[in-house]
């Protein structure tokens, strides 16, 4: 992960301005530690803040083509055009394969960008497997194009200065003092100066929300999250076939890396198959064939305890972080400025995130592997239980996918970026999300009937009896939210702070002071008040997102249960009458005695009964 600043046809093109974009280019820093670079071509200006995850000494940026007519800066890279680029491309190889006519300058996995585009010209979007935001600059005509990655897992922003200029950015902090106006760039967009316009490249079957009728292949679901996996795996010098790859393919890398374990179903089943599969890579002569875990918590935390179990099952080296509620609350203002949003839940999240980032960071690791996805993927929040049919099931699932760029990638990204440290989420793969959005929903609902908990398509797909990959009261532990699983007495805590600073005369003016997406509680008013000081501007304030929410749903599927308009709280805890340790009916107040939900008393799914058991009429894994 990189940190790009693009600055396109601006009027002062002095030393002072240069100097100004290096200044602005200077607090994306954080975001790539290890290098810096600047190229400037007439009143374009290219930016650049490398994190060296891939070819560490050859592939600086910006990069170019061979003639140097094309420029990218990036999340990743390219040649006889400049560009920028901010990600990884995982089948770069089998790109440059496809370009027998080039030259490659580097070993970056990101300097195909630029032969693609010498190639196809604007048309190769869909040929990167990758996460990615990247500016390109072709200096034979001076048009430029700007790109994000399928689901948004790489930031971007783009913003107009009043001079006419075109600014692009990985964080909103280096446009938000210089340009009149700036957006949170699309995912799955292109923007191109020739046509002045943005259009979508790509394009699932699954954005429609028509309902899928394909019927549910656990075997194949397996097979697809492995192969997801595959490319995230550090320079595998194993050719996965079709059965190994989701998981693996983000093993590609050329430094330190491990996997972030909470304990719950996704971080559990990232590490199981990257554990697997970590020996076949070229990683495992370079740093060690065990793979390295990572968790953070309160003390007694339910995180801490099932991650320890889920660890010593997997035999990985386990590194378990604590931090107290009053060190998350000392973090919170460096938090809310590094991520760049006001919304409560992703806060929540995002600063024991962010402290688990800076103790890895300092155990020298640079790339972590992480679950975010499956929840929108699957239907895991556990506010899905009260979904009404498939079709509202299916139709909230592709809004929460649609969403994720401005939730829980933003803060995977962010938070981890803060200390110069990668994440990958190999759920978000996008040949995996196109074989699990074409399930029939029907085998996603909750049915207790059927023994069915959240998320049993993909329980069900790795619950392998010869061979298992995870102990069975993990592969079918409750859903817990990451800000609920580090300790419940973390929200609380948040609660108890905010209602300190707020007073209820504050609240009642809240809609005067924010008329837009208005502070409902003290702890949104307090979070709002800190993001403010940091980002003024109205521009700032319209990239965050709005609307009612229960258990981190979206405001449409609020109106699944009359009871939650009473009790509008992102916590997963909100889900009354699911959760094991919902809060009580009040509003806000927490429950009396929380339940462990790795206890021995509650190794049960959430719609209660023994352990699940896949179906007969399933298709056999």
């Amino acid at each position: 992960m990189c940190g790009i600043l693009a600055v396109l046809g601006v009027a002062d093109v002095s030393l002072a301005k240069r100097s100004r974009i290096i200044e602005l280019s200077r607090r994306l820093r954080h975001r790539g530690p290890d290098w810096s670079g600047l190229h400037c071509h007439q009143d374009c200006y290219l930016a650049h803040q490398r994190l060296a995850i891939v070819d560490p000494t050859s592939g600086d940026q910006p990069l170019y083509n061979e003639d140097k007519s094309i420029v990218v800066t990036d999340n990743t890279l390219s040649s006889g055009s400049h560009f920028q680029v901010n990600g990884e491309i995982y089948n770069h190889e089998e790109l440059k394969a496809k370009l027998t006519t080039h030259q490659f300058q580097t070993g970056s996995d990101c300097e195909v960008i630029a032969h693609l585009y010498e190639e196809y010209g604007e048309e190769f979007m869909d040929m990167l497997d990758g996460m990615f935001s990247f500016v390109l600059l072709d200096t034979r005509d001076k048009s430029f194009i700007a790109a994000r990655d399928a689901i948004g897992i790489c930031p971007l922003y783009m913003g107009w200065g009043l001079d006419g200029s075109v600014w692009f950015s990985s964080e909103m902090k280096a446009l938000s003092d210089d340009c009149e106006r700036f957006v949170t760039f699309p995912p799955g967009h292109l923007y191109s100066s020739k046509t002045g316009a943005l259009r979508r490249w790509y394009n699932p079957p699954w954005f429609s929300e028509s309902i899928p009728s394909t019927p549910y292949n656990a075997l194949l679901l397996r097979e697809m999250f492995e192969k997801a996996c595959s490319f995230l795996l550090p320079c595998s010098t194993f050719i996965p076939t079709d059965t190994v790859f989701s998981v693996i393919k983000r093993l590609m890398t050329d430094v330190p890396f491990g996997v972030l374990l909470s304990g719950g179903l996704d971080s559990s089943l990232v590490a199981s198959v990257a554990s697997r599969h970590l020996e076949e890579t070229k990683a495992a002569s370079q740093w060690g064939n065990k793979l390295h875990t990572f968790c953070i918590g309160l003390k007694g935390s339910p995180d801490l305890k099932a991650a320890r179990e889920v660890a010593d099952y997997l035999n990985t080296v386990h590194h378990e972080f604590h931090f107290t509620v009053q060190e998350g609350i000392d973090a919170l203002e460096e938090v809310i400025y590094h991520i760049e949003t006001y919304d409560v839940t992703t806060i929540r999240a995002s600063t024991p995130m962010f402290l688990m980032s800076r103790k890895i960071k300092s155990l020298g690791v640079k790339m972590v592997l992480s679950g975010e996805g499956s929840d929108e993927i699957f239907g895991g929040y556990l506010y899905f239980h009260k979904a009404p049919n498939k079709k509202e099931f299916h139709e909230e699932t592709c809004r929460k996918i649609k969403a994720l760029h401005l939730y829980d990638c933003l803060r995977a990204n962010k938070a981890t970026s803060a200390w110069g440290v990668e994440a990958r989420v190999p759920f978000l793969d996008k040949s995996f999300i196109n074989v699990a959005m074409d399930i029939d929903p029907e085998w996603k609902m909750i049915r207790r009937d059927l023994g069915r908990i959240e998320k049993w398509v993909i329980r069900n797909a790795f619950d392998d009896e010869n061979r298992p990959y995870l102990p069975k009261h993990i592969l079918y532990r409750q859903k817990e939210q990451f800000s609920d699983g580090v300790g419940y007495s973390w929200i609380d805590g948040l609660k108890d702070h905010a209602s300190q600073h707020v007073s209820d005369s504050m609240m009642m003016n809240a809609s005067f002071i924010y008329p837009e997406n208005t502070p409902t509680t003290k702890e949104g008013y307090y979070y709002r008040m800190i993001f403010e000081k940091f980002f003024p501007k109205p521009a700032a304030r319209s990239t965050v997102p709005g609307g009612p929410s229960v258990a981190c749903s979206t405001a449409k599927a609020v109106e699944w249960d009359a009871a939650w308009s009473k009790n509008l709280d992102p916590s997963g805890r909100a889900a009354l009458g699911v959760h094991d340790a919902a809060y009580e009916d009040t509003p806000g107040e927490a429950p009396t005695a929380a339940i462990d939900p790795v206890s021995d008393n509650s190794l049960r799914p959430a719609i209660g009964g023994s352990l699940v058991k896949p179906v007969a009429s399933a298709t056999p894994v």
